[in-house]
């Protein structure tokens, strides 16, 4: 296969589209790349990266300080040097602190983030940047085993929202023949499927799940589809939500990661292994630190996920705190990609909350309540301290009667005593009624913290 690299930006030429489409991989020599070359392609574009970068009046102002100018970079340990970009630099210098390019001329596009904590953070994309990316999520989409002859529909919002047209321009890039139906309306998304035999679908975990009822509510068999592929993210979720969702689709659900900080989906994705995601180390430097000390841990320990664009002209983005915790898996993925593989996303270091002293992840009170077939999928955690904290757990019933009460309290007996095995205190287990508890066709939103001192 051949491959051709012009400046950073990898393609493949059109009269070797049919070979590739017969190929394990999408772009096999910097897939399969040599770690001593791949790292040595990391330090060149790293260099050209800070060259951009000092362009913007934020790094300028940064690399001044620190005397970090390319020469700096020697290896790729290097990048310690420099300082972390974080959330709030990029709030400080909101809208366009950040940006390096000449964003009048070049600029074809600004994403942003939901802004629902703050001041939203932006992305401004030269036309460079939205090929590199396509081509990124076409990688992703490719590695799963998708072909230009499936059939791909996207549930994911579009708009200022990274998903919709990320994935949109990543399957048209592929191939796919493409069908954006976007967030919500399930009706129509089961219409959708059943009509113009969807084979590949991308959805967050919780709404796949939701999807999966609606199917069951509308008399169809989820599993009767010409569904084979689920792509899930953008939120946490277990390993026991994705096998459920395999289960109740009889297919195959693969985890990404991506953030619009880092253009959108397409940072990390999984292979037909389905362990661990493949960080495309030619377009990111990764690295995983103590979120304490912001010292580097060794491969296999969690921390958190610190990122560096690669590839990005118009606003590249160098060490940005993710907040995102995870692990990078040791070892050689036998798919024979070279680039790192991290394990899923445990959670966000600002999604934790304390109670009674004791750090808890969403994540966690999640992996216990799925493998009750009793329940639904939707539950909230709410925690309030009229005398002291107190944890209350809210799970929707899926077929179990609530005048059952007998049943429902050993039930909760049992619930309560797997979740203090797992988050080491028992919180309050209340079994309600489906459909009771919010739904929502975007993130689903888990915690709801009333405590007056939080």
């Amino acid at each position: 296969m051949q491959i051709n690299i012009c400046n950073r930006f990898w393609f493949i030429e059109d009269n070797n589209y049919n070979k590739m489409m017969t190929s394990k991989y999408w772009e096999e020599e910097i897939e399969t790349m040599p770690r001593p070359q791949l790292e040595k392609l990391q330090v060149e574009r790293l260099k050209k990266t800070i060259a951009i970068a000092s362009n913007s009046p934020y790094y300028k102002r940064v690399f001044a300080e620190h005397g970090i100018t390319p020469d700096s970079i020697k290896h790729i340990e290097d990048i310690r040097k420099i300082p972390f970009t974080t959330k709030n630099d990029m709030r400080a210098n909101y809208p366009f602190g950040l940006v390096a390019g000449d964003m009048l001329n070049d600029g074809v596009r600004i994403h942003s983030s939901s802004g629902t904590t703050g001041t939203p953070t932006v992305i401004v994309h030269s036309q460079h940047d939205l090929n590199s990316w396509a081509n990124l999520i076409a990688r992703s989409m490719y590695s799963t085993g998708v072909r230009k002859t499936d059939v791909f529909q996207n549930s994911s919002g579009y708009g200022m929202f990274t998903g919709g047209l990320g994935f949109q321009y990543g399957a048209e890039r592929l191939g796919a023949l493409t069908i954006p139906a976007a967030a919500g309306n399930s009706k129509r998304q089961i219409k959708f499927i059943m009509d113009f035999k969807t084979t590949v679908i991308h959805a967050i975990p919780s709404y796949a799940i939701r999807l999966a009822e609606v199917f069951q509510e509308e008399g169809i068999d989820p599993q009767s589809t010409t569904l084979k592929r689920f792509f899930i993210g953008a939120e946490p979720h277990t390993e026991e939500q994705r096998r459920k969702i395999e289960r109740l689709f009889n297919i195959k659900a693969y985890n990404s990661f991506g953030m619009t900080e880092m253009n959108g989906p397409g940072v990390g994705f999984e292979c037909t292994e389905q362990f661990g995601m493949h960080i495309w180390e030619d377009c990111y430097v990764l690295e995983i630190i103590n979120p304490e000390t912001e010292e580097p841990v060794p491969d296999g320990e969690l921390g958190e996920m610190v990122l560096t664009t690669l590839d990005r002209e118009m606003m590249p983005l160098i060490r940005y705190r993710t907040h995102d915790l995870t692990r990078i898996i040791p070892g050689d993925c036998p798919c024979g990609r070279t680039a790192k593989r991290i394990d899923r996303i445990k959670g966000r270091s600002d999604d934790m909350f304390i109670v009674k002293g004791v750090n808890i992840f969403p994540m966690q009170v999640e992996k216990v309540l799925v493998q009750y077939p009793e329940l639904g999928s939707n539950y909230l955690i709410t925690l309030c301290n009229e005398d002291q904290d107190e944890m209350i757990v809210e799970a929707e019933l899926n077929e179990l009667s609530t005048d059952n009460f007998i049943e429902l309290e050993k039930l909760q007996k049992k619930i309560a005593r797997q979740m203090k095995d797992e988050i080491l205190l028992t919180p309050k287990i209340k079994l309600v009624k489906r459909g009771s508890l919010p739904q929502s066709d975007g993130k689903a939103v888990r915690v709801n913290d009333l405590r007056k001192n939080k």
